[in-house]
């Protein structure tokens, strides 16, 4: 596919004139926050990433808010997905002004070119951008779909094409199944790489030889699910029902949670989708330090007996 057929199927020909805009600042956030390098980006990214799902659905008033309180806490950083309802939208409506203080990251779970490139146009404009930082394919988690992503035809058609012309500075894979995130990796040098990571899952050695390879390679790293306790139960209230699984909720509980996954080489975690969630999480990372010996033991044993959301891949 040459340009020209690129343009014309996404429909991003009255975006490509504004595409070499400036992006995101590269400013660190301010004091308060961790801040750290997105591999091998130049990006200094905020220890906490705002998560489309936390505005899904929500009120725009609320979405707005949200936003606000997350810039003013100090996070520079920002991530979505048309698979999350109305949270473009929202996005698009809060970052109105603002679209210059994050790094924006979005997703497509499309795997060949044409569908890639439709979806990209849509995003662009819900977003009421016309670039982003970070595009990403979104849950490569089958193998027989890596091989229909770099196929002829594939999605990283779109993907290099949208990089050539400015609509996005950055290439990076998200999914739940490190053995194949590692295989994406293989065939070409993503910059950053997204999925689940926390205490329970580590404990069974998941994602490990994910962590240590990307990282060796230069890649930013995201941890999804941080605060992930384990599968709801049948007829179980759920507090946070944008989340399909049990997270844990209360202050001391998320401090422990979130800052054991900041004491790792993660760059930058996506709370869970709620904005009670993310307002907690973002206070634990504002008062990180690392987990002493008795909060590591309280942990352990805290979960010792929940059973992992995801099995131990071999990566």
């Amino acid at each position: 596919m040459d340009r020209r057929q690129f343009l014309r199927l996404g429909g991003a020909a009255a975006l490509a004139g504004s595409a070499l805009s400036s992006f995101a600042q590269e400013e660190p956030p301010p004091l308060g926050l961790d801040c750290r390098l997105l591999g091998r980006t130049g990006h200094h990214r905020s220890c906490v990433t705002l998560g489309g799902i936390t505005v899904m659905n929500e009120e725009q008033a609320v979405a707005d808010k949200v936003v606000d309180e997350a810039l003013a806490g100090g996070v520079n950083a920002v991530d979505v997905a048309p698979s999350y309802g109305d949270a473009e939208i929202k996005l698009g409506h809060a970052l109105r002004g603002k679209r210059d203080l994050v790094f924006l990251g979005c997703k497509t779970g499309q795997r060949d070119a044409v569908g890639s490139a439709e979806e990209l146009r849509h995003s662009l404009q819900r977003l009421q951008t016309d670039r982003l930082d970070l595009y990403q394919l979104h849950g490569l988690d089958k193998p027989e779909e890596l091989d229909q992503v770099f196929a002829p035809g594939g999605a990283m058609e779109t993907f290099l094409h949208a990089k050539e012309q400015g609509l996005t500075r950055f290439l990076g894979l998200t999914g739940h199944r490190p053995d194949t995130l590692l295989a994406a990796l293989d065939r070409y040098d993503f910059d950053t790489v997204m999925f689940p990571y926390n205490f329970i899952l580590d404990r069974t050695g998941y994602a490990r030889k994910l962590v240590q390879e990307a990282s060796q390679r230069g890649c930013g790293l995201l941890a999804i699910k941080p605060l992930a306790q384990r599968a709801w139960e049948p007829g179980e209230d759920r507090i946070a029902p944008k989340c399909w699984y049990k997270p844990f909720s209360t202050h001391h509980d998320i401090s422990l949670m979130v800052r054991w996954v900041l004491s790792t080489r993660i760059t930058s975690l996506i709370p869970s989708g709620d904005v009670t969630l993310f307002q907690r999480t973002l206070k634990a990372a504002q008062h990180y330090q690392p987990l002493s010996a008795a909060e590591l033991a309280e942990l352990d044993k805290k979960t010792a007996d929940l059973k992992p959301l995801f099995e131990a891949h071999p990566a």
